[in-house]
């Protein structure tokens, strides 16, 4: 064994001592018992210096993101049918049985097959029918769109965090998926 093998090796009986050898540095500085953090007994837990903290809240509210919650297998909960954190475009095309002049567009928080949670410039009252429009799959150049057309009533509302906008929950009456296939046929030319 070298020399240099055997200044690493240790009896686990004798304290390890600095034998400095030639071509070796001069003494090192070395940390004062003070500052270096106790050995804990044997046997006794031991708190890590780092710890691994989860990204979610111990108890959040249980949700899905971006997932079809037909396509998961859900615990049980309170909620009649589970809700989806889905942020899709949303047409409000009329309030009351009036169409609007000019249909604003919103987005989707979350969405269920009975209903959805959408935040809205208007505050509209409880049982309030309206007409929406939700944009399930959006293609380019708008060929080939996947919409829910709904009738639907307003159930709760709710004051949003951005001054002037209200959290509407709506529950779907009268649901209707219509499909853009209006595809063009291309014509191959001789």
């Amino acid at each position: 064994m070298s020399a240099s093998n055997q200044a690493l090796r240790q009896d686990p009986e004798k304290p390890a001592i600095f034998v400095p050898q030639a071509g070796m540095p001069g003494p090192i500085a070395v940390p004062s018992l003070s500052t270096v953090a106790p050995v804990p007994a044997v046997g006794a837990l031991r708190v890590p210096s780092l710890r691994v903290m989860p990204l979610e809240p111990l108890n959040p509210m249980r949700r899905f993101a971006r997932v079809p919650t037909h396509a998961v297998g859900v615990f049980p909960e309170h909620r009649e049918y589970p809700r989806a954190s889905l942020r899709l475009p949303l047409r409000l095309r009329g309030v009351n049985g009036r169409a609007e002049d000019f249909p604003i567009t919103l987005v989707t928080r979350d969405i269920s097959s009975s209903g959805v949670f959408f935040l809205c410039p208007r505050k509209l009252a409880l049982e309030t029918q309206i007409e929406l429009e939700v944009v399930l799959i959006s293609r380019p150049m708008g060929r080939g769109n996947v919409v829910i057309v709904s009738k639907a009533r307003v159930t709760r509302i709710e004051p949003a965090a951005m001054p002037g906008w209200f959290g509407i929950a709506a529950s779907f009456d009268e649901l209707e998926f219509d499909r853009d296939d209006n595809i063009p046929s291309h014509q191959f030319g001789v």
